[in-house]
This record gives structure tokens, sequence and C-alpha cells, in this order.
């Protein structure tokens, strides 16, 4: 069964309106280091260039963390008992979650992603493959609170966040993000998380920096969507993907960057660019896992099992609210 939760109601919860991605937009191109928010990267195009991302031979985190699953779902189904709803935030096209619903078979499921039409369809396709699951869409940008359906059981929760998103936030916002993960637990609640570990440079670079140039594709349509909601005059023929490792933060850098001199306007705004000069885009962070463990436990969890791969490149994190 498919519910969809309708946001419209609840501003802080939908899609930033024109006005506030205006506001949020307007001071990040305004900074001395200019950027755009990663979340604007997920419009209906960048959702789905990022699915094509996740076939490439260059991006590893996919099908490293689909062989873990797959590897040690019986462990995972064990650790993991008793679990009746479960919650998957930046759901996408919820294909990763098919694999703990068959091992799980919770009552209830619900997907929160920001791109309300995609995880519609996908929650949708869910509901039909599992009959009798309670499965509910919610539409709601998951760097803010989120507000489930007041009716969702409190107790038995699993938090599922997989694909090493939270290397997306500074720390202290990933942080902050784990707290609120935490304060939407109950008892017995608990967080199945993906994160992407340090690995060689070689194989970390091309990953964001593919040889067909899908990823440089993800990062320009962003000009797009920022086109779209503050009407600025952004070229993409006058922008460059870059991507790189920033080894004093341990994380991949995605930039866009100015292949000449130009002038960037909107209602109300204008940045000038030098050539060279860039629009910081995305991190994804690279965590040792004592690091990350530590942080889980500053943010109210029990750090659980850990599942990786033989080569030690990604884990799955277990941990009880």
């Amino acid at each position: 069964m498919l519910r969809s939760i309708d946001t419209a109601a609840a501003p802080a919860r939908a899609l930033p309106t024109s006005y506030t991605a205006h506001a949020d937009l307007r001071h990040g191109l305004l900074q001395p280091q200019a950027r755009i928010s990663p979340k604007y990267l997920y419009d209906a195009r960048g959702c789905e260039l990022f699915e094509q991302i996740t076939r490439l031979p260059e991006y590893y985190p996919t099908r490293t963390e689909a062989a873990i699953l797959a590897d040690a779902g019986p462990a995972m189904a064990q650790a993991l008992r008793g679990h009746e709803v479960l919650i998957e935030l930046g759901a996408g096209n919820c294909e990763k979650v098919r694999v703990l619903l068959r091992r799980l078979r919770p009552r209830h499921f619900v997907g929160v992603d920001i791109a309300g039409d995609f995880l519609r369809q996908a929650v949708r396709r869910l509901a039909e493959e599992f009959p009798g699951l309670d499965a509910r869409a919610v539409q709601a940008d998951i760097t803010e609170p989120v507000r489930l359906p007041r009716d969702l059981p409190l107790a038995g929760r699993l938090l599922f966040y997989p694909g090493s998103s939270i290397g997306n936030f500074d720390p202290a916002d990933a942080l902050a993000m784990l707290k609120r993960m935490h304060g939407l637990l109950g008892p017995h609640g608990g967080l199945l998380i993906g994160i992407d570990l340090p690995k060689p440079l070689h194989w970390l670079e091309p990953a964001y920096d593919d040889a067909q140039g899908i990823t440089a594709r993800f990062n320009l349509n962003v000009l797009r969507h920022v086109n779209r909601l503050i009407g600025s005059d952004f070229d993409e023929d006058d922008w460059a993907h870059l991507a790189f490792f920033n080894e004093d933060h341990s994380r991949i850098e995605m930039h866009l960057r100015a292949r000449r001199a130009l002038t960037v306007t909107w209602p109300g705004g204008t940045r000038r660019f030098a050539a060279g000069q860039t629009i910081h885009t995305e991190n994804s962070y690279k965590y040792a896992l004592p690091r990350f463990q530590n942080m889980l436990t500053e943010a109210g969890f029990t750090p659980g099992e850990v599942w990786t791969d033989p080569q030690h490149w990604f884990a799955m994190v277990h941990a009880h609210a």
C-alpha cells in the first residue's frame, strides 16, 4: 500500500520554495568561495544522471555496498531482527532497501527524499513488489528536521542511510544530522549507515571524474536547476567539472570552474567570476572507522556490528539508539 504524505502545508519538509531557495543560493553564491549546496544537484534530471553514475565502472561505492548487503545479508538479518518499521533517508529509487525488505520483512516502510515525484514512483513500485507492506513516501529535505507520519509506530524503528551520503556533510553538520537521526528513533531503535573508507587515490578520483563524463554532466546540471529556481543566467558552456581529493580534510571535492571571466546575474543580485574561479558543489568525506564510531557515540548511539568488503573500501555500520 502506498501512502504519499502531502507536504504542501509543511514548507520545512518540502523541496525548497523559490523564496527559500533564492535566499539559500544567493547566500552561497556570494561567499568568498562561492558554493551551491549539493541538495540542488538532485532535480529530476540530476536523479537520472546519478543513477547512471552508480552503474559506471569507476564508481565503486554502489557495487561495493551492494556486495556487502548481499554477502552479509544473513548476519545483518540476525543483528537487525525485531525492527518492524524501516525508514530510508535519501531513498531515491529505493533500490538498495529491497535487500533489507526481503530479509527483515518489516510491516512499515517510509522512504524520505527531497525529489518527491521520483520518490513516489519508486515507493509505488515497492508497494506492488511487497504486497501488504505499508509503504509511504515523505518528500522532505533531510538536511532539515524531518517529521514522519504521526501514526507511524515509534518502537522498533530502523533508519537506513546507505550510499555514504553522510560524507557529503562537513563533520559538524554530519554530527548534527546523526543527532537528528537519533531523535527519530524510539525504544529498540537502530541505525544502519554506509560510510566510504579511505583508499588509494587512483581509485578515489576517477569515481568522481569518469571517462564518459557522466559525473561532469551531473555536476553541470545543477546550473540549470539554479537557473530555474532563482532566475539566474548561468550558461553550462562557461563552466567545467573539477574533482580532486583534499588530503588535509580526507574528502573528495567537486567544483565547477569558470572557463573565462564572466558575470552571473539573478533578480536582485550579481556575481563576477574570474577565469579559473570555482563554485564548490559537493564534498565526499572518507571516514576512518574509529573516527566515525566516535561520531556515533557523540550523537547518542552505541556502535554495534560493522560489515565491510574484503578490501576494506566501504563499511555498513549498525548502531543502537
